[in-house]
């Protein structure tokens, strides 16, 4: 018994100059852990609580929309830019008033939204706005900024358009040349959507892309014949 004494004595020893060793270095570890834990979880709550917020008011920015109410909508959507503007209604948000404020003729006001989604906006709704915002230039004649709001790979699915507005623009600036070769560009993105298009929806997206590989043709057609 003395013995086992002796040997449990020894590892206490052992333990407590381990400790002495680690102890501070251990006990940092497990509350950088709980800290971590604990921040995540907050985090967490507040991202939840921003979504909630920016719902109730995106519900009042539709309403707006519905009910033609200009400061209203432009209201709802600068909250929505100014408060929330990492959620996903932000952005999508500045997208409907941009086209409601076209629709009204505020064309400069739409740029400034639609602007702001190219700058935070992600993935699919950023390239919507890039084509949008490239097409008011378009129309006012700043070729050369719908030019450069147009580089860069878009998201899956939006290369066919960017080509086709990238067409669009140099084929007012008289370059026909390089239409031609945007919108034969448009073409072939077409071709691989539909040749590896699967799905309940692949029939009415066939049937989609049918009729705008149709009017991409006739701006080619437009272009004639390579010089």
């Amino acid at each position: 018994m003395a013995t086992y004494d002796l040997e449990e004595q020894e590892q206490i020893a052992e333990l407590k100059a381990w400790w002495k060793q680690y102890g501070n270095l251990v006990t940092g570890i497990i509350t950088a852990a709980a800290l971590a834990a604990l921040a995540w979880q907050g985090w967490n709550w507040y991202e939840r609580q921003q979504s909630a917020q920016a719902a109730v008011v995106f519900a009042s920015l539709q309403r707006a929309i519905a009910s033609n109410d200009a400061q209203r909508i432009k209201a709802a959507s600068g909250e929505l830019a100014d408060k929330y503007g990492g959620t996903a209604y932000a952005p999508l948000a500045a997208l409907k008033t941009a086209r409601v404020l076209v629709d009204a003729g505020d064309v400069k006001t739409a740029r400034v939204q639609l602007a702001w989604v190219v700058d935070h906006g992600k993935d699919g709704l950023r390239d919507v706005a890039r084509l949008r915002l490239a097409a008011l230039m378009l129309d006012e004649k700043a070729y050369d900024e719908a030019l450069k709001l147009l580089e860069g790979a878009p998201a899956a699915g939006f290369a066919a358009r960017f080509a086709d507005v990238r067409g669009d623009v140099l084929a007012a600036q008289g370059k026909a040349g390089e239409a031609r070769a945007a919108y034969q560009s448009a073409l072939a993105a077409l071709d691989a959507v539909d040749g590896g298009g699967k799905g309940r929806n692949s029939l009415q997206d066939g049937q989609a892309n049918a009729a705008y590989r149709e009017s991409l043709q006739l701006k080619l057609d437009a272009l004639g014949e390579p010089g």
